[in-house]
């Protein structure tokens, strides 16, 4: 039987999924991605440890390969994970320097400097990026004026899923959607931009060639083979960004479907015929990237803060019942949606900005806070809890309005994945709100599927992602909205809509005063 192997490099788990050729996962495995903070004189400088990432790796590949019968039945392996995270390798092959995490803030001169001198204006047109103090180009700015005599000694400068591509097979490589996450990638050329490196000064001969996701990089080598269990001579496929992975098994990659992924974030994605690199797109800041479904393609990642602000509520005021779990054993996340279930729709008049951690989009704002308003002494904790879930629940109509307007078009089809997609309510409460059926496909790990794809398109077992997504695609829930409810949310979304800029001077002086 054949098999395509999928590897997952996320901030809290290295997770391997081997899968068969419709989808079903087989075997697998995972290993923590450990953050360290070793500087006494910078605390908060975080890293990751190029051994610990690639040791993980290995491990999670020798024990999901261990629960198959024969290691070379597996055809092809992809990697997929986070963005920006990079490594020096010397021209021996050996690390240089630990991963600087997307964690760690010591890039912020950097960054200072790069706002300045290229601008959010000119990154925009150019590359379709957001500028963020954890991009690429500005770990090189960090390296080239802090450690000079390690990036002189730099052979190439791998992001994380192109190190651990390197460590399976010896092939420096990086794949479109992980380019555009540099600031150096231009998006309307799919090369690296002659004029951004010109004015940055990084050395252009440190960047990998970029090629289209799912193309064949190299063969895992003798040494790769014996530390991971992969068949030596497997092929290893250039896979892609984590986000843009997860849209393949669930369709999301044709114009119209939009994919919501609910978790401690919301990440809100769907695919382009043209990258849309307009000011009224930049202004929600949205980024435009490559996507790895086709060399013609590209993507939009809307994002912002969600489950974090349940998690608050559940820690703080859910005391009740987490003792009634206990006693029970029981679900304490069960007795609270009944709890907001009590709450009528509209929560009693309480309404919630979910600012906690400021607001992404499609305002951004990182100087604005979370707020209960219309608090009387009627409300409830139900009342409390259900306006939290309809606050997140207007973010993301929110956002889709603001993707409408600025990208000119209309979703046609919803997918949900992620750990919100095990709350009914929460789902049932978007769905009746956005006033359009919403799917929760079943399929659990979508993001290394959709690096398993790649591996498949790339050893030739599928013809293309729409050959692959109809042989791996599984209908699951599908929520349908309750248009008398849709009506009443649409008037008192502009309510909502109202709580934001009446807030957002005092939530300024309130962020600049000493605690």
């Amino acid at each position: 039987m054949d098999y395509l192997a999928g590897i997952d490099l996320g901030s809290t788990s290295l997770k391997v999924i081997i899968y068969d050729l419709e989808g079903n996962a087989v075997s697998g495995a995972n290993r923590p991605t450990e953050r360290f903070n070793p500087y006494p004189e910078h605390p908060d400088w975080a890293i990751w440890k190029p051994e610990q990432i690639w040791g993980g790796v290995c491990e999670s590949l020798k024990e999901a390969i261990g629960q198959i019968d024969e290691p070379a039945d597996i055809k092809g392996v992809a990697v997929t994970g986070m963005g920006m995270d990079g490594v020096p390798i010397g021209a021996d092959g050996n690390w240089l320097y630990p991963f600087i995490s997307w964690h760690c803030p010591r890039t912020e001169p950097q960054y200072r400097w790069w706002m300045e001198h290229i601008g959010p204006e000119k990154q925009f047109e150019v590359g379709g990026n957001q500028i963020w103090v954890f991009n690429t180009a500005l770990r090189l700015l960090w390296m080239k004026e802090n450690e000079p005599e390690i990036l002189a000694k730099t052979d190439k400068w791998l992001l994380i899923e192109d190190f651990i591509n390197f460590m399976l097979s010896g092939k420096y490589g990086t794949d479109h959607s992980m380019a555009s996450t540099t600031l150096l990638f231009d998006q309307r050329k799919r090369v690296w931009s002659d004029e951004l490196i010109e004015i940055s000064g990084i050395d252009r001969s440190l960047l990998c060639d970029p090629q289209p996701s799912g193309t064949p990089l190299g063969k895992v080598h003798a040494k790769a083979a014996e530390a991971t269990g992969l068949a030596e001579g497997t092929t290893v496929v250039l896979g892609g960004h984590d986000y843009c992975c997860g849209t393949l098994p669930v369709g999301a990659f044709q114009p119209g479907v939009v994919l919501d992924v609910t978790g401690t974030w919301e990440i809100v994605v769907t695919a382009l015929s043209e990258p849309v690199l307009t000011p009224e797109v930049r202004e929600m800041g949205i980024p435009v990237h490559s996507h790895v479904a086709s060399p013609d393609m590209w993507s939009i990642m809307a994002a912002a803060v969600a489950a974090d602000m349940l998690e608050w509520f559940r820690r703080e005021y859910a005391f009740e019942e987490k003792q009634n779990a206990e006693k029970n054993s029981g679900d304490e996340w069960d007795q609270l949606m009944k709890l907001a279930q009590a709450s009528p729709p509209g929560a009693n008049g309480v309404m919630f900005l979910p600012h906690m951690s400021g607001s992404h989009c499609p305002v951004v704002d990182h100087q604005s806070m979370g707020a209960f308003v219309g608090l009387r002494n009627i409300v409830t904790r139900g009342d409390m809890l259900r306006a939290v879930i309809e606050g997140l629940d207007y973010q993301f109509v929110q956002i889709v309005r603001g993707l409408e307007k600025s990208l000119g078009t209309k979703p046609q089809k919803f997918v949900a994945i992620g750990g919100a997609t095990k709350n009914q309510f929460w789902m049932q409460n978007k769905a009746d709100m956005i006033g359009k059926s919403i799917e929760t496909p079943e399929i659990e790990e979508p993001t290394p599927l959709g690096a398993a794809i790649l591996a498949g398109i790339g050893v030739g077992l599928y013809e293309n992602v729409q050959d692959a997504y109809e042989k791996v695609y599984k209908p699951g829930k599908v929520y349908q909205p309750n248009l008398e409810l849709t009506k009443k949310y649409h008037k008192w979304f502009k309510t909502f809509e109202a709580i934001y800029p009446s807030l957002k001077d005092l939530n300024a002086r309130l962020h600049g005063q000493p605690t």
